[in-house]
């Protein structure tokens, strides 16, 4: 069943969304070589707690940490480590809060220092592909108009999009319904309507699609080992034009800062 929340609802999940974007911001400053996964999910945690929330992430059906942090050919779902990230690495930090009783989740995916042309090329496309997924997200189309546009624009530059893991509706739980998918068919699906929240989420590979579970039951890779990219933003359904409660801006602030 899909949730509808009320206008005083959403500004609640917008206020969360607002925190996972600036926690992202945050954790901007640290990216670096020589920095582990295991210590940016501390300044997250820290971070969010200053703010008055909780992370949305630990403990969720038994997840471990705050964050999760995916190195290179890790899609989703990375346990952060005593990894020491390395020039040349994409990271892909997936964030959540919990305040007044709704979630916030947003995701980016980062360079640390110089990466290759044809993986800065994958994080190019993969976020275009979230902003072309946005623009269907109106009342009266279809969870499928947003899932192709998607998936067409990642295709059209030779990427590749996996199936099996998918964005969601978003509130009092952090996966509500609908599903979201990176792939399908125009028309097809629920349909959206206003008071609906979701996050659309593409995971798109650099070489095949296909995707495997490590044995901590978490861990999602690539089956052929190239990188994955993920940019996640949280969405409330409107007439005419999509709200985007969650923002790369802080984040990119940051990272324009960072390149003075």
């Amino acid at each position: 069943m899909i949730n509808l929340k009320t206008e005083e609802e959403i500004e609640i999940v917008r206020e969360n969304n607002l925190l996972v974007s600036k926690t992202l911001a945050e954790l901007a400053k640290h990216i670096r070589p020589g920095i582990t996964t295991l210590a940016l999910d501390a300044i997250a945690e820290q971070y969010i707690r200053d703010n008055g929330a909780v992370p949305g992430f630990l403990g969720y059906q038994g997840y471990p940490n705050s964050l999760c942090v995916s190195v290179n050919d890790t899609v989703v779902h990375g346990i952060p480590s005593k990894y020491a990230l390395r020039e040349g690495d994409i990271v892909s930090v997936d964030c959540g809060t919990y305040y007044k009783g709704f979630y916030g989740d947003s995701a980016y995916t980062f360079e640390v220092g110089e990466v290759s042309s044809d993986v800065k090329k994958l994080l190019e496309v993969t976020k275009e592909s979230l902003f072309k997924g946005i623009t269907f997200a109106v009342e009266g189309n279809r969870v499928g108009d947003v899932s192709a546009a998607v998936q067409q624009h990642a295709e059209a530059n030779g990427f590749s999009v996996v199936r099996e893991m998918v964005g969601h509706g978003l509130g009092k739980l952090m996966h509500e319904e609908p599903e979201v998918p990176n792939y399908g068919s125009r028309g097809r699906g629920p349909k959206l309507q206003t008071g609906m929240v979701i996050c659309i989420e593409p995971m798109i590979n650099l070489g095949k699609k296909q995707i495997y579970m490590e044995r901590d039951g978490w861990t999602i890779r690539t089956s052929d080992r190239k990188p994955s990219a993920h940019f996640e933003l949280a969405v409330a359904i409107r007439k005419g034009e999509a709200d985007i409660l969650s923002t790369f801006k802080f984040i990119e602030e940051v990272l324009e800062e960072k390149r003075r």
